[in-house]
Formats: structure tokens, sequence, C-alpha cells
């Protein structure tokens, strides 16, 4: 089923693939409403997808707040228009290791990534499912694949809104709307800057492109970059101590 969204909107659009895909739909037509809690750079990027000839909205949103993440989805509906594309993308990275595990920090990362990705997807089911049409886009990661050391938290979440957007898409799928689960690798964003290994770490620009070109013809998943994806893979069927081993010697943690 391809899909040709006239309003999107997107979470966690002030930087990143979010910022990068909201300039990729704006090139392309789509109206398009940006959340994020820095109003300030979702001004800015507002104001220059308006000077490209394109329209943009802005609202301020912190994921973690679900009530004020749904306000913001309608505030946005209201002036676009009906949501016809909802891009979860809103999300944090921090580490986690087992050496100082802190399960306040899961919680806080869970809120971010899986509660506020599904608040912003409640926010647009209603009317969806009144119109019989739409598409939810979920930004996971080939982190929920497996388990990566030091990332606990952070797997954890994606591997469960990953989980969210396999039952959705199975439920939703009768009612004419699309879901597709977004697994990036490494991507050149803030989120990776720092110590520490990136293999085959893409560009933003690129990265966006292929999101782009999934969302349009309304794939139910896509990963990428392809060796990590191939890797990611593979680790679920390898013996543990295997799997275990070579992620560690491909982040370059032994």
């Amino acid at each position: 089923m391809k899909t040709s969204p006239q309003v999107a909107v997107i979470t966690g659009a002030s930087s990143g693939i979010g910022a990068a895909l909201a300039r990729r739909l704006a090139r392309g037509g789509t109206h398009v409403g940006l959340s994020a809690r820095r109003i300030d750079l979702l001004d800015a990027l507002a104001a220059e997808i308006r000077a490209g000839g394109g329209t943009a909205e802005a609202v301020a949103a912190d994921a973690e707040d679900i009530s004020g993440t749904i306000a913001a989805v309608h505030a946005l509906a209201a002036r676009l228009g009906p949501v016809d594309l909802m891009i979860a993308n809103a999300g944090l990275g921090r580490k986690n290791p087992a050496s100082a595990f802190d399960a306040a920090e899961l919680a806080t990362t869970l809120r971010v990534n899986l509660v506020g990705a599904a608040a912003a997807i409640q926010a647009v089911l209603p009317s969806m499912l009144a119109r019989r049409r739409g598409q939810v886009v979920g930004i996971s990661s080939l982190a929920a694949y497996r388990g990566l050391p030091g990332s606990s938290a952070y797997c954890a979440s994606k591997a469960g809104l990953t989980a969210l957007l396999e039952s959705l898409r199975a439920e939703l799928r009768p009612a004419g709307i699309v879901v597709t689960a977004v697994h990036p690798g490494f991507v050149r964003t803030a989120m990776i800057e720092g110590p520490g290994r990136h293999p085959f770490a893409m560009d933003v620009d690129r990265a966006a492109a292929i999101i782009e070109r999934a969302i349009r013809s309304g794939r139910p998943h896509v990963a990428f970059p392809r060796p990590t994806a191939a890797l990611a893979t593979l680790g679920r069927w390898l013996p543990a101590g295997v799997s275990d081993r070579l992620t560690r010697i491909l982040l370059g943690e032994g």
C-alpha cells in the first residue's frame, strides 16, 4: 500500500533524524508539525522550511509528559489538519552500564522512548480509525534486536517499541492504517557523540532518505545500514557466548 501523507507530525523534530525527515517531507509537499522540548530549535526549523516554500508548525512538548505530548499533537492537528502520518521519533540513548545499573535511569529511558511514542500514537489513532487511513511510524533501533553491553535501558526501550509497533500493525492493517517500524544502526547525530566505536555509522541525511522511501512505499519495517542489520540479525541466532563476544569486539569493548 502506497501512501501520500498530506499532514505529518514528528516528535523529537528539533535535531537529528527528526529534523532531517521534516526537511525532506516538507520538500515533497507534506505539511509538517514539529514537536520537541527545545522550542528555539523547532521555531528555527519551521522558519527554514517556510523560507523554502513549505508549511510547518511547531509546538513544544516533553516526550516524558504523556498529557503534554497528546496536547501538542492535537494543537498541531488543529493548525494543519488531521494527521495522516505520525512519526514517533523522540528518544534518548544514555549509557546504563551494569557497574552503575540504575533502575530510575531505565525508567526515564522507557518513559521517553516507549511511553512517549505511545502517547504520540494515542493522539492520532482515533482520527485515523475514524477516517480508516493513516500511517504510524516508530523510530526504533537495531538495538531492539538484542541486548548490547552498557545499553540495557536503551535496548529494553527499543525492544518494547518494536513489539508495540508489531502488535499495532497486526491490529490496524484491516482498518486501513499502515504501521512502519524503523530500525537504524548508528547514525551520525548527537546521540553517538563521544568515545566508543560506531561501526558502519551513516550520515543523517542518508538515513532520512531511507526512512522516507520506506514511509512512502508503506513498508512494515526497514533496517539499515545493511552490514549492521545483517550482523544484528545473525546475533539473534548465534550461541549466546559467541554473539556476546562478537558484539563486544565490534563495539571496541573486548
